[in-house]
């Protein structure tokens, strides 16, 4: 008999972004090894909390998805900005979740739920115990420690709480599977026994992921013709200290032969508009969203892509996903990351 997977996941394809590729891909390397998956997730609206015109008319729907099997809840889509409008939303996907996670007819063997946001993992544990199967707990991002250190969170009642939800659910699951080795450390801490921690980095489809030939045309209606490009492709979110990238542009304004480029939506994109209107930067290009399937021709243009996360310890204990797809590019990195992440770009000689 297959052994069949329940992933919960807030994020999924159509959308976009580190957390929906990581769950797609996982699924289907263990459909690939024989196992049954069923995903429960929110219908696509990261990160400008649009949901797409196919299934804007559904609080509930089950599908098929490239094989794996799909179920897609009530979520109050929200734009990847603005902190309580996305706790409504991870709420909301929270409870839908567990209802639809519970009265999922097939019987399940285990159950995978992906962090962040943290309200996943308290839904995933709910389903398992009701289910009465085994919870995994997949860590991509600590929470809540990255939220407070970004300053989203300052409440010390709630970090308590949600301190204590967060160790209560390490100790529950059977396993923690952390994105970066340097996790470890911090779940020991904890009191968490090594035995129970499995690291499960980032990678990419070399399938999927192939450099191609500069596209020339691209260039050139993007004004970045006879430039240097360099580039910050992915979300525009509160951790990435892009405002620096606007800050050397300006120090390079005076620079015709070099040229920045920002592609993709996020937290910070209005801000930085509004930043580069003030700097009166000519230098510099904003494209708001890609589809998949373009984002090679904006990687062909591009001699230089940059890695960039505020300076704060718990970015330190990560490694930005889009790393790997910056090598398999075959693209050279500016990373202004410490930490685990630097080790990788160094130990690849790729920065």
């Amino acid at each position: 008999m297959p052994l069949k997977i329940l992933l919960v996941t807030e994020y999924f394809p159509p959308e976009i972004g580190a957390g929906s590729n990581r769950a797609f891909e996982l699924s289907k390397r263990w459909i690939e090894k024989g196992a049954s998956v069923t995903v429960i997730t929110g219908f696509p609206d990261y990160p400008d909390g649009v949901i797409p015109e196919e299934y804007k008319n559904y609080k509930f729907l089950k599908e098929e998805y490239q094989g794996i099997n799909v179920i897609r809840t009530y979520t109050v889509a929200a734009p990847n900005r603005g902190f309580l409008k996305r706790v409504i939303s991870f709420s909301s996907f929270m409870f839908s979740s567990i209802i639809q996670g519970t009265k999922a007819s097939r019987k399940q063997d285990i159950l995978i739920a992906t962090s962040p946001p943290f309200s996943v993992g308290i839904a995933g544990y709910i389903i398992s115990r009701l289910k009465k199967i085994p919870f995994i707990f997949e860590v991509r991002d600590l929470w809540p420690e990255s939220i407070i250190q970004l300053g989203q969170l300052k409440n010390k009642f709630i970090i308590k709480v949600l301190e204590s939800i967060e160790r209560f659910l390490y100790k529950k699951s059977i396993h923690i599977v952390p994105v970066a080795e340097s996790t470890t450390a911090v779940l020991k801490k904890k009191g968490i026994s090594k035995s129970k921690i499995t690291v499960i980095k980032n990678g990419v489809n070399l399938n999927e992921v192939i450099p191609q030939q500069k596209d020339s045309e691209l260039s050139v209606k993007l004004g970045l013709n006879r430039k240097t490009i360099i580039s910050y492709i992915g979300t525009l979110g509160l951790s990435h200290a892009l405002d620096k990238v606007l800050e050397t542009a300006k120090l390079l304004s005076n620079k015709n032969e070099v040229g920045f480029l920002i592609v993709g939506d996020g937290a910070e994109r209005e801000n930085l508009l509004k930043k580069s209107q003030q700097y009166d930067l000519q230098n510099v290009c904003f494209i708001k969203k890609v589809e998949k399937e373009k984002i090679a021709s904006y990687y062909s243009i591009s001699d230089i892509l940059i890695v960039s996360l505020k300076d704060l310890p718990i970015f330190k204990k990560v490694i930005p996903s889009k790393l790997f797809e910056i090598m398999a590019f075959e693209k050279p990195i500016l990373i202004s990351v410490d930490g685990e992440a630097r080790s990788v770009v160094e130990s690849a000689n790729s920065g």
